[in-house]
């Protein structure tokens, strides 16, 4: 009798256990298949149809930015470095226009235009053709590995394919360059002479993915007076996102202290091509977004102090306010309707420690204070002293820190305290037109103080000039062409009309000084300082 209820206990205990293994393996199936799908790896196969070979799970936050290094740290080698290599990219003026695949891209970026387009017809002025000098290797901020490949393993891992496993990924025919990602071939493009080429196939590209690019990752940027979040995207691009704060018919009051007003995201939009316009392409490539609040940034954010900002309105709107100097609070919330916003996606730079920028003062910095001035504003022979301090007393420094004021003094942007330009290429290199929040502010007065530079110094590049005089006419109008380009934006209508207006009659005090400043001149040549040489 003791040994049948033995045995009657042990099975007992057997199928007990059985039946507490099966119900642990249920729930591990039912937990699995529960999670949501952009948090699980994805083991599929790297279709050939996808460029860069990306897995359409998302990647984990916590290892976006060191990855994004080593993207460029295997293309480019140290940030100074002036390796050789066998098949360079973007080697002239028109490199890029000689890439693969490149032919088919330049229709896109025409696409927008019609056939009586001012924007068209402006580009292909000649002002607008005058070519750089030749880019060397010394002159391009990266060295690009012409055999490495942008590729990352099938299993959804992220680590790097070598280039004779990758050759199985890719489809027939593509050179190492078809599978970089937009942004990247942004970033080896970049070089001493311009941020992008005139004609640059890549920026239609460019653009679409800012606007459209699926955001795997919101966090908000360190630093700064106002709120801005760091969205990354699954092929681990970055964009700088400024929401909107402002309608587009507000006007700043007329009692705000420059530095207190707010940052707009359509100044950022129009800042990109106005800059563009203007032919200086020192502004890294902007679009407008409609964001949801809540699926791509509430849901999505690792950032702990973003993620408790955030709340329901009376109103029923999704809310949030994050953390900064100024206007990060309730009573300053960022709202959306219900959870959309609009905003701007400025493609981001390199990261700094592949390629190192320097932060310059202004040396007409206002003072950021309510009462007194800055030494610009009290001496007028200032311009004196900045043409005998480094880095203004040679090369075209001073000359390039005039044209900013000028696309400031046109977008009545205040707020230039600093500028920043690529370490690796010395004083001999264009300014980064960085930060434009500020501008557009107003369109029924204008800030002459901005154009201090100009006045103070009495010098212009000759190009500048006659660019500024091109865009004073009919056929190439400033507001219309501005107009016209921002037609095509996301976000359209960027500006309201009042601003656009408010250009034109800017453009014209900008000439109006120069043609002062040549009626003063015992020598125009002072003046109007000659970097066009025969080609006008």
């Amino acid at each position: 009798m003791r040994w049948r209820l033995q045995m009657f206990l042990q099975r007992k205990l057997k199928i007990s256990f059985l039946f507490l293994v099966f119900l642990a393996l249920l729930v591990h199936l039912v937990v699995d298949f529960a999670l949501p799908t952009t948090r699980r790896s994805c083991g599929c196969n790297t279709k050939a149809s996808k460029a860069v070979g990306v897995p359409s799970g998302s990647p984990m936050p916590a290892g976006l930015k060191k990855l994004s290094l080593r993207i460029l740290q295997d293309f480019s080698g140290s940030n100074g470095s002036l390796e050789k290599s066998s098949q360079p990219e973007r080697a002239g003026l028109h490199a890029r226009a000689g890439e693969p695949g490149v032919q088919q891209q330049h229709g896109e970026a025409n696409a927008g235009w019609s056939k009586g387009s001012k924007l068209a017809a402006l580009f292909e002025h000649p002002l607008y053709n005058i070519p750089l000098p030749e880019v060397t290797e010394k002159d391009k901020l990266f060295v690009v590995n012409p055999m490495e490949r942008f590729s990352l393993h099938s299993s959804g891992s992220d680590e790097w394919v070598s280039s004779s496993k990758a050759e199985a990924l890719l489809p027939t025919g593509k050179t190492a360059y078809d599978t970089y990602p937009t942004w990247l071939k942004f970033h080896i493009g970049i070089n001493r002479y311009e941020l992008y080429p005139r004609r640059d196939p890549l920026l239609p590209a460019l653009l679409r993915d800012l606007a459209t690019q699926r955001i795997v990752s919101s966090v908000q940027k360190s630093g700064g007076t106002q709120l801005k979040l760091i969205m990354t995207f699954p092929n681990y691009g970055q964009a700088l996102f400024k929401p909107m704060k402002q309608t587009r018919d507000q006007e700043t009051p007329i009692d705000f202290f420059y530095f207190s007003d707010f940052e707009r995201h359509n100044a950022e939009i129009a800042a990109f091509h106005l800059d563009r316009i203007l032919d200086f392409r020192r502004i890294p490539p902007v679009s407008g977004r409609l964001v949801n609040i809540t699926k791509e940034i509430r849901d999505i954010t690792t950032d702990k102090k973003l993620a408790k900002t955030f709340f329901i309105s009376p109103a029923g709107n999704v809310c949030f306010y994050g953390e900064c100097s100024y206007y990060c609070s309730t009573e300053h919330a960022l709202c959306g309707k219900p959870d959309r916003l609009e905003g701007s996606m400025a493609a981001l730079l390199p990261d700094k420690t592949l390629a190192k920028r320097r932060s310059w003062r202004s040396p007409w910095r206002r003072s950021y204070h309510k009462s007194k001035k800055a030494e610009w504003e009290l001496n007028p022979n200032y311009c004196a002293q900045v043409r005998e301090t480094p880095p203004y007393d040679r090369g075209h420094r001073l000359l390039d820190l005039i044209d900013m004021a000028i696309l400031d003094f046109l977008m009545g942007n205040m707020d230039r305290h600093h500028y920043e330009t690529f370490e690796k290429f010395g004083n001999d290199t264009f300014l980064l037109h960085l930060d434009n929040g500020r501008g557009f502010g107003t369109h029924s007065r204008d800030e002459p103080s901005i154009l201090a530079p100009l006045q103070q110094c009495c010098s212009i590049k000759k190009s500048t000039y006659l660019r500024l005089q091109l865009l004073a006419t009919e056929p190439y109008r400033l507001s219309d062409v501005l107009r016209e380009a921002l037609a095509a934006e996301p976000l359209a209508p960027v500006l309201a009309e009042p601003h656009l207006q408010a250009l034109d009659r800017r453009l014209g005090k900008v000439l109006l000084a120069v043609r002062h400043c040549l009626a003063r001149a015992a020598h125009q040549e002072k003046v109007l300082v000659d970097d066009v040489g025969s080609w006008v």
